[in-house]
């Protein structure tokens, strides 16, 4: 993931801040990625503490505070636990991935918006259908 995280980064040395939408997934959280991050941001190394002992590096709980902090030039946001919503979105990214990015041509930034906007009008009219949910809650223990 770090290792993601950091090619992501060197493909626009120009931007300024990066906000990056993960879900709960423990490498989302790593020690790896929160030493990257404290690089970057030049925080020194022994003030992140030991993994599973103490500071920063502590448990997923602090490093994933770390890593959600606003004043950095990487913001990471999670997603709530118990998203099943999210996997809908996924497979809607992925369709718009395969059927017009992947393949795609597109000549600035506003004619990549006009075609993404020209998607997602035809995707409404020819394959959109409602979404039958099943999960009703968590149930409480007596």
């Amino acid at each position: 993931m770090a290792a993601h995280i950091q090619k992501l980064i060197e493909s626009d040395l120009t931007a300024t801040k990066w906000h990056l939408v993960a879900d709960n997934l423990n490498t989302h959280q790593s020690e790896t990625l929160v030493r990257m991050i404290a690089e970057m941001e030049g925080i020194p190394e022994e003030t992140l503490g030991v993994k599973e002992k103490s500071g920063i590096l502590k448990s997923m709980k602090t490093r994933a505070a770390f890593l959600h902090d606003p004043s950095h030039k990487v913001v990471f946001y999670y997603t709530p636990k118990h998203a099943s919503w999210m996997n809908q979105v996924e497979i809607f990214l992925s369709i718009l991935v395969r059927k017009l990015l992947k393949r795609g041509n597109f000549r600035s930034v506003d004619d990549l918006r006009d075609q993404i906007l020209r998607f997602l009008e035809y995707y409404n009219r020819t394959m959109a259908k409602p979404i039958k949910w099943s999960y009703t809650g968590i149930k409480e223990a007596a």
